[in-house]
């Protein structure tokens, strides 16, 4: 895949603290991007370096094969998308969108704004001000002032964070659609697991300012390198040494399945979640562990004896 932002030894010092530390990142041309990771790892930092609000302290940032540490943020052609989407409250939604075309003298600018409006679906609403727009429809006027533009990279920095849960859902959803029409490259922050691993075509995790791992959303769910980039991609349950991820742990009254591996474990509770069932059973010899179960299959109750089992194919095991 063709590179379009390229990112070698980035690190930023503050007075305190090393924010990143050596980060080295290839973005393809077209792809959907995630930097993933708890407050403080640095991604926002990564980010801003990338849009010019922050210099690096050592390394180089590359657009299109150009080094471009030493323009000015309006120099570089990326755009952000910010999390309280940095609205001209003053201005329309037209007039929000077109203000960066207007800066830039482009032509044809009431065709480009009414094409966009159509992307975000937002026409009809053009008149309106911040005000008298839902969440959503605010979240989708931040995105459209910056496709608008037409950027190599589009930035966006924990967009969907204020949305309430079902709409994030929903923009998600639309998030990922725009990007697939209009095959600009997104580089995506968030600390959300679920975000990350439903947006991206790839993500790197953060922690304490360095870059983890890089993968493809199965392949750092499945096959993690660090018990950090286990853990934080979602629940894991540790036996002796071994990660094993709650769907893969399996609960029964009954032997478990041949070749696998199998403790004796008492019931401590049942929680029913809609879709599935977590079972949490204490081992008699290790840890506690949950187990996710259908909720069409055998039900369990507090202080019942199980055998819990998973298969050696299912475990995450570190160097």
């Amino acid at each position: 895949m063709e590179s379009v932002l390229e990112l070698e030894d980035i690190s930023k010092d503050y007075p305190a603290h090393r924010a990143v530390n050596a980060v080295s990142l290839d973005v393809g041309r077209g792809e959907f991007f995630s930097l993933l990771g708890p407050s403080g790892c640095g991604k926002t930092t990564t980010l801003r370096m990338v849009a010019g609000f922050e210099d690096p302290t050592t390394g180089q940032i590359r657009l299109n094969g150009a080094g471009i540490e030493h323009l000015k943020p309006y120099q570089r052609n990326v755009s952000t998308v910010f999390q309280n989407y940095a609205l001209f409250p003053h201005l329309t939604v037209q007039q929000n969108i077109e203000f960066g075309l207007r800066r830039r003298a482009e032509n044809h600018i009431d065709q480009r704004v009414r094409q966009v409006l159509e992307l975000v679906q937002l026409t009809g609403k053009e008149s309106r001000y911040p005000s008298q727009l839902s969440g959503g429809e605010r979240q989708r006027v931040a995105l459209a002032r910056s496709l608008v533009l037409e950027p190599d990279v589009l930035l966006l920095d924990e967009p969907l964070s204020a949305l309430d849960p079902n709409l994030r859902k929903q923009v998600r959803a639309e998030l990922k659609n725009i990007q697939r029409q209009t095959g600009i490259t997104f580089l995506f922050v968030t600390h959300d697991q679920e975000e990350a691993l439903s947006l991206s075509d790839r993500l790197g995790v953060m922690s304490g300012g360095e870059l983890q791992q890089v993968g493809t959303p199965e392949d750092l769910y499945l096959r993690p390198r660090t018990r950090f980039v286990a853990s934080f991609l979602g629940l894991v349950n540790w036996i002796d040494g071994v990660g094993v991820r709650p769907e893969a742990t399996r609960v029964t009254k009954g032997p478990a399945e041949t070749g696998a591996r199998s403790m004796p474990a008492r019931v401590v509770q049942s929680t029913f979640l809609g879709n599935c069932v977590h079972v949490e059973a204490r081992m008699d010899a290790g840890p506690t562990v949950v187990a996710e179960v259908s909720r069409l299959g055998e039900s369990f109750s507090e202080g019942e004896t199980v055998d819990v089992w998973w298969q050696p194919d299912d475990e995450l095991t570190f160097e």
